[in-house]
C-alpha cells in the first residue's frame, strides 16, 4: 500500500490539481458532460488558487503522486475582486483568440447559470462571519482513504492559526458522501436552494447547499 499524507500545495502540483479537477467535476465524472474544454474549466474555476494564493492549498498524496487536493481562500471579498481583474480578463482574451473548445455544452452551462442567478438559485454568504471557503476533491480511485478529512483539517488549522473567524464550501445533496464528511467534522447546513442548473443531465432534482463552520 503505498504511503499517503498530506502537505503544503507546490507549484509542481499544479497539473495533478487541474486533472483531477477536470476529471471530477461533474459530481465526480468528467468536466466533459456539461463543457468542452478542461483549460477553461481550469483556468475559470481554479487558477485563482493555484496562481494568486497557492499559500493557503493543500495536497494529498500517495507515494510521490498527488491524488487529491483542497484549495483555500481566506478572504472571499478580495478573491472575488482578483478574479474579476486578473483571471476573467485572461480567460476572455483566450477564448477570443481561439484557445478554448468552445460548443453547445458551454453555450448550454453559461445560459443555465444565467437563468440560475435570475431565478435566485445561487446562495448567498454572510462574508463576515465566513471570510474564508475551500474546495476539496480527491480522485476517484483514492476516495475511502480519510484524505478529505485530513485535508479539511489541514486548513481548518491553518485558518485556526491565522485568526479568522469562519469558513463555508459550497456543494449539492448530490454529493452525499462529502455532505457526510463535512457535518461530521462540524460544518452545518446555513443555507439551501433548489437548482434546475443540471436538469437536462441529472435524473431527479438538485438542491444547491452551503455548508459554513465558526472557527472562533
Amino acid at each position: 500500500m503505498p504511503e499517503t499524507g498530506i502537505r503544503p500545495y507546490a507549484s509542481a502540483d499544479r497539473a495533478a490539481v487541474f486533472r483531477i479537477a477536470a476529471d471530477t467535476a461533474f459530481f465526480g465524472a468528467p468536466v466533459e458532460a456539461f463543457l468542452e474544454d478542461r483549460d477553461l474549466f481550469c483556468d475559470l474555476f481554479y487558477r485563482y488558487y493555484t496562481d494568486l494564493e497557492p499559500e493557503h492549498a493543500w495536497a494529498a498524496y500517495a507515494d510521490d503522486q498527488v491524488v487529491g487536493f483542497l484549495m483555500g481562500c481566506v478572504n472571499t471579498p478580495v478573491q472575488r475582486r482578483l478574479w474579476a481583474r486578473k483571471i476573467l480578463p485572461v480567460a476572455i482574451g483566450r477564448a477570443l483568440r481561439g484557445k478554448y473548445r468552445l460548443g453547445a455544452r458551454a453555450g448550454r452551462y453559461a445560459w443555465g447559470m444565467a437563468e440560475g442567478a435570475l431565478r435566485g438559485e445561487l446562495l448567498r454568504v454572510d462574508w463576515r462571519q465566513y471570510p474564508a471557503h475551500l474546495h476539496v476533491n480527491v480522485a476517484t480511485a483514492w476516495r475511502g482513504h480519510g484524505l478529505g478529512r485530513r485535508l479539511i483539517e489541514a486548513y481548518l488549522n491553518q485558518l485556526r492559526q491565522l485568526g479568522v473567524p469562519g469558513v463555508y464550501l459550497i456543494t449539492t445533496d448530490l454529493n452525499a458522501a462529502a455532505c457526510r464528511l463535512y457535518e461530521k467534522m462540524g460544518f452545518r447546513v446555513v443555507e439551501a436552494r433548489p437548482t434546475r442548473q443540471w436538469e437536462q443531465l441529472v435524473p431527479r432534482p438538485v438542491v444547491n447547499l452551503c455548508y459554513a463552520m465558526e472557527l472562533g
